[in-house]
């Protein structure tokens, strides 16, 4: 088998350093620091050899060579080395002109404020015309702030731009070297991050099955989990859009589709054992469902075939209590979420062996079509307002000369907003005047939301104050006579922070402000110190208070305006994945992508999750049930939406009146969505939502008398779905007000039915956990206490074909009641235990093999027990 698009780095064993991975998918955050370190010591390095070398201050060269490192580090990106040469050796050029145009503004305090204000709406401008165009304004509002603080004069000009020069092609150089682009190996790592958090949800689920954990807390776990799993494969859609990572379109889609079923499956897995949780099973099935749970966690992808055993361990139990026709109700209903757990692992192990046998795969269907993203990524990371943002105002400026208003919107803010801060700025100190340009610059950049605004506001302040609390402690440590540990402090706060911008701005602020204190430190008296930065958090935070009242008052986009535009890119979405459906239905040989089309709906709610964020988490009671309420409607639909996709994707054969009410089901459907949509725009109901749910189960009825079989068993399931999709979003529209009725008129829609689902979820939740609790103690009974139990050691060994001598291993040993009672590590392929009395199951998972599964039963008079594991 080929697994050379999933190579040992994505499929290997369990790694101590797997949890970066899944903090940071593809390790963009830490090749962001570890690219402004490189550069930031590749220019400050030539930037002081230049300065000797021509004759200029050491403090200007290091001044102008630091900003081509740090620019060069912060906003230039690409695959390619002519994508890094091109904007690199650019730099230098815009940058070293407006230092001559600075150097002949000496003297001139008004005419320097204001082109300063005029270069910052400049580089707003630039940005509407693409990378190459905004890099220039940030070099040209950049050159402009320099040249006005060093006070260059122009003779020297020419020599600054060869330090510029000289020291731009030297990062160039050590970044192709140091840092080089490797989008495919970013992509294998993203992989390998969906990989851990796969194993970290199935430990997690293996915890929820123990009778005494704590639900709440496993269910917050789990959640969590799902939250960065859900992440991570949209990531991988995003980078799998790169042309540099993706080989081959049809080897994408079905990269694509493999993932998205993978993680369908570990969807419905968490949601069974949620509900068995909640419940008490029989002893030997959650014995069961935890064996094969902690070796679906162990199994590597490469050997995901190797899941077969535990799956049918699974099913063996379950079908135990199945065919005992005496069963309690409850233990039936366990065993048959049991069954449902296995061969919802049986579909993960497919979905992984057809991931990595990707390159022994060609498409074989008349459907199959090449990857067609949805999503593109900013800056390796999902978009979030910024796109619902941008049509929210196209949408509001299509006609006449409202058409300039996206031009000039954002230049505007800019310029206003300086002209108000510098002023103000300059009357509280005239030589840092621009710490209130930077407020405005870094207010405007990045945010689309005045809750965005004011939350970079709060993050802004905070890390300042931590920064320079921080800065100041090592300033007294390191002194001012030691300047390599200076430019070390340097380079690490700014390196720092690069690593921790996308995390939270505040991180990069901590980072930026304790570098700025060493600078400081060196013009600045100690007993001034607390003064000058307590005048910069005032600058700033007047910069970026004005910024944020000049953007919502020039031009006013409200966040209400943008919540309403992502609303109505999710019912868009959803709307596109039913046309889709229909077509896939009707014309089995059509063109279609239900799994992109489902992809596209997780981003839509991804986008209005961001936009709705309030600027401060409030406990639930303090902010209102309404938003949440509509989140989690909206995340169940999408949830359904998944499944649908997946369980619709298969050719069927109707006759012509049942294919008929397919149609008036997707196109009701459909209808609904677009009445919605006209309700979220407008504020007003012109219609109805029609459920299609008794439709739907008039149409399952009369399809039950046909053949059974897995092409009937799957239309089932979507129009089980279709139906918990119509409910969601039933329940959502009433929320915002739609009304709803049946589309037959007869049933009044069943308002609130999506509540009432909840509510008696959360009720049968709440009566099922005190009769768990009082099963506990009679189990308990059977298993003696920790203070009477006598404990048994168990020795042995594990090896393989390899590691005849000894194989490292983990082992995990799980009881008769399915609680992890002990966990340990191999020693020279040797391990130790001790277990008490009772019927165990020992769980041996070793690197390259599937794990083993070895039952032990332990005996109070044993003295001793030996398991030897060959594998």
């Amino acid at each position: 088998m080929r697994t050379d698009l999933a190579p040992r780095r994505v499929a290997g064993p369990h790694r101590w350093w797997d949890w970066v991975l899944v903090t940071d998918p593809g390790l963009g955050q830490l090749q962001a620091g570890w690219r402004t370190l490189v550069a930031m010591v590749t220019s400050l390095a030539v930037g002081y050899g230049m300065a000797q070398a021509l004759a200029v201050p050491t403090m200007i060269g290091m001044m102008v060579a630091g900003m081509m490192g740090l620019m060069s580090a912060f906003a230039v990106a690409g695959n390619s080395w002519i994508q890094l040469a091109r904007p690199i050796l650019w730099m230098p050029f815009p940058y070293t002109a407006v230092l001559w145009l600075a150097a002949t503004l000496h003297g001139d305090r008004a005419l320097e404020i204001g082109l300063d204000a005029a270069a910052l709406a400049l580089t707003f401008l630039l940005a509407r015309f693409g990378p190459m165009a905004l890099l220039t304004g940030m070099m040209l509002f950049n050159g402009l702030m320099v040249g006005i603080i060093a006070q260059i004069p122009s003779a020297m000009v020419g020599k600054a731009f060869a330090v510029a020069l000289v020291s731009a092609s030297a990062v160039l150089v050590t970044r192709l070297l140091l840092c080089f682009p490797m989008p495919r190996e970013d992509l294998l790592r993203t992989q390998r991050a969906f990989v851990v958090e796969a194993r970290r949800l199935a430990d997690t689920a293996v915890d929820a099955l123990d009778p005494d954990t704590d639900l709440n807390r496993v269910e917050r776990r789990m959640n969590r989990s799902l939250r960065r799993l859900n992440i991570v494969t949209v990531t991988i859609d995003g980078r799998l859009a790169q042309p540099e990572a993706a080989t081959d379109p049809v080897v994408a889609e079905l990269l694509h589709r493999h993932l998205f079923d993978a993680e369908l499956a570990l969807r419905g897995i968490a949601q069974a054992v949620r509900v068995l949780a909640a419940q008490s099973p029989p002893e030997e099935l959650r014995r069961a469902l935890a064996v094969g749970l902690l070796m679906a966690r162990d199994t590597p992808p490469a050997q995901a075939g190797g899941l077969r055993p535990a799956v049918e361990m699974i099913r063996e139990q379950a079908d135990v209590i199945l065919r005992n026709a005496h069963a309690d109700p409850r233990a039936a209903e366990c065993a048959t979420l049991a069954r449902r757990v296995a061969e919802l692992l049986d579909s993960l192990a497919d979905s992984l062996v057809s991931w990595l046998a990707l390159g022994e795969q060609t498409p074989t269907s008349r459907a199959a079509v090449p990857f067609q993203p949805a999503i593109a990524l900013e800056n390796n990371r999902i978009p979030g307002s910024a796109e619902p943002m941008r049509r929210a105002l196209s949408a509001r400026t299509q006609s006449g000369w409202q058409r300039v208003v996206p031009f000039v919107r954002a230049p505007l803010h800019a310029g206003v907003a300086a002209a108000v801060v510098c002023p103000i700025a300059d009357a509280i100190d005239p030589q840092r005047f621009y710490w209130g340009l930077v407020g405005v610059m870094i207010t405007l950049f990045g945010t689309n939301t005045t809750h965005e605004r004011l939350r970079k506001f709060g993050h802004r302040m905070v890390g300042t104050v931590v920064g320079a609390v921080i800065g100041v402690l090592l300033l007294r440590l390191i002194g001012h006579d030691h300047v390599y540990w200076t430019l070390t402090v340097i380079v690490l706060g700014l390196s720092f922070g690069s690593w921790g911008m996308q995390r939270a701005y505040a991180l990069w602020v901590v980072g930026l402000v304790a570098a700025l204190v060493q600078l400081y430190g060196m013009t600045t008296p100690a007993g001034r110190m607390d003064h000058l930065l307590g005048q910069r958090l005032l600058d700033n935070g007047i910069g970026v208070l004005v910024a944020t009242a000049c953007a919502a008052l020039i031009f006013p986009l409200s966040t209400r305006t943008i919540v309403r535009e992502a609303e109505h890119g999710y019912v868009q979405a959803v709307q596109k994945l039913l046309t889709q459906v229909a077509a896939r239905w009707e014309r089995p040989d059509s063109p279609v992508r239900l799994r992109g089309a489902a992809r596209a709906v997780d981003v839509a709610l991804f986008q209005l999750a961001e936009v709705s964020r309030p600027v401060v988490r409030m406990p639930l009671g303090v902010r209102g049930r309404g938003p949440h309420h509509r989140m989690a409607l909206l995340n169940t639909a999408s949830a359904h939406a998944r499944a649908l996709a997946a369980a619709a994707d298969v050719d069927i054969d109707l006759s012509p009146a049942l294919a008929e009410r397919v149609r008036l089901i997707t196109g009701t459907f459909t209808d609904s969505l677009r009445t919605l949509d006209h309700h979220l725009a407008n504020g007003t109901a012109q219609g109805v939502w029609r459920r299609v749910g008794p439709l739907v189960r008039e149409l399952q009825t009369a399809l039950r008398p046909a053949a059974p079989g897995p092409r009937a068993q799957r239309l089932q399931t979507a129009l089980h779905e279709l139906d918990a999709l119509d409910t969601a979003l039933a329940a959502y529209a009433e929320q915002r007000g739609l009304p709803v009725a049946s589309v037959t008129g007869r049933d009044q829609g069943q308002p609130g039915a999506g509540q009432h689902r909840a509510r008696g979820a959360a009720t049968d939740r709440g009566r099922t956990r005190p009769a768990q609790q009082a099963a506990a103690p009679a189990a308990r009974a059977e298993v003696p206490t920790a203070h009477t139990a006598t404990v048994v050691p168990v020795t042995g060994s594990v090896s393989c074909a390899d590691h005849p001598g000894g194989c490292p291993a983990q082992i995990t040993v799980v009881n008769a009641r399915g609680q992890r009672v002990a966990h340990t590590y191999t020693d020279q392929g040797r391990y130790r235990l001790g277990l008490r009395p009772g019927h165990h199951t020992v769980v041996v998972s070793a690197p390259d093999h599937s794990p083993r599964a070895e039952p032990v039963t332990v005996g109070a008079a044993q003295p001793h027990i030996r398991l030897d594991v060959r594998l």
